[in-house]
């Protein structure tokens, strides 16, 4: 038997209410970390360029910390985002991210 639609919605605000506590936190730890970990991870450019790995942590590292300052400025300032309003481009962000993060040890 499922929920009827005002239950459904009573159900679902209350879940936001834990997920609006915990993911903020969760994504700057996450990005603090990150920023922690690129600069041991990422190695010396060589003369030839960039290699194919420091390619897509480069990228991983833009998309990681536009999410952290995004994340910061909703958590601290109570600042909505000007740009990407929607919670779109953010998961597709993340998606993104874990898919460059399986191609980088392909």
């Amino acid at each position: 038997m499922g929920l009827d639609k005002e239950e459904a919605a009573k159900v679902r605000e209350a879940f936001m209410k834990h997920v609006r506590k915990v993911v903020p936190n969760a994504l700057l730890l996450a990005v603090a970390t990150g920023l922690y970990m690129i600069t041991h991870v990422f190695g010396k450019i060589s003369p030839d360029g960039l290699s194919t790995f420091q390619i897509m942590l480069s990228m991983k590292a833009f998309l990681g910390i536009w999410l952290g300052i995004r994340g910061f400025n909703q958590k601290f300032f109570k600042i909505n985002p000007f740009v990407f309003t929607s919670h779109l481009f953010p998961f597709a962000s993340v998606i993104i991210i874990i898919i460059l993060s399986q191609m980088m040890y392909i």
